[in-house]
């Protein structure tokens, strides 16, 4: 995530299941007063069919749901490499301790529980995405399909091979994939690479997406551009 300050410019994705529609859109409208894109699912099954398919930033699970229940949607997103390090906090009626200590042992972020108030559940996501994070920021060595990048060294291979990159192009590189399956959009794309984002960056962006395209060769089809929105790393088409 890598997105220093929080402000209302940040496009965080967050995910909330839970089953009583009020609480959901209440969830929903606070969440998207600091700017955050919001998507809703009313039953444990939707709630990890979108987890799959959308990648969210964050997961809001409320434990007693029809279809699975908040324990069992968390459990397949840990034993699923690409959802396993999404974070989660656990949103139920339930007050008694063994369902607390349930979610945070299977190794939840964090557990709230209703009656709440949607300031405290505000900020208390705020600092599990602060975590999260800082938790990126510290992990060196970055790896997406045949693509290998030290953020010590600023060093990257491909298919074990020394890929030439300019710091621009590293910087970027690794950004997509820590984010892998996950649309950047381009203000959040040009603060990582130039600090800030203007209209006359955005230009310069897409040159620097042109010129890594040309140094991953066959693998160039990892870089999706999302028209309008910005672009991803799709580890699955580097082959393509």
């Amino acid at each position: 995530m890598n997105r220093g300050a929080f402000s209302k410019t940040m496009s965080f994705h967050i995910l909330v299941a839970e089953d009583e529609e009020d609480i959901a859109e209440l969830i929903a409208f606070n969440l998207e007063r600091q700017g955050w894109k919001t998507t809703l699912a009313n039953n444990g099954t939707q709630a990890w069919e979108l987890v799959r398919t959308l990648l969210p930033d964050m997961v809001i699970l409320d434990i007693m749901m029809p279809g699975m229940d908040g324990l069992s949607v968390f459990r397949c997103m840990k034993e699923a490499p690409m959802t396993a390090s999404i974070p989660t906090l656990f949103l139920t009626a339930k007050a008694q301790m063994e369902d607390k200590l349930a979610g945070l042992e299977l190794g939840a972020d964090d557990y709230v529980t209703k009656p709440f108030s949607p300031k405290e559940l505000v900020l208390r996501v705020k600092n599990i995405l602060t975590r999260a994070d800082a938790a990126a920021s510290q992990q060196l060595i970055v790896r997406g399909g045949p693509i290998v990048l030290d953020k010590n060294t600023l060093s990257a291979s491909l298919d074990g091979q020394t890929l030439d990159l300019t710091t621009a192009e590293f910087r970027l590189l690794a950004y997509l994939v820590e984010r892998a399956g996950k649309v950047q959009n381009r203000y959040d794309l040009q603060t990582a690479i130039f600090g800030y984002a203007d209209s006359t960056q955005s230009r310069t962006l897409d040159t620097h997406i042109k010129r890594l395209r040309q140094k991953l060769g066959v693998h160039a089809g990892c870089i999706v551009t999302e028209r309008g929105e910005g672009y991803a790393f799709d580890p699955g088409a580097t082959l393509a």
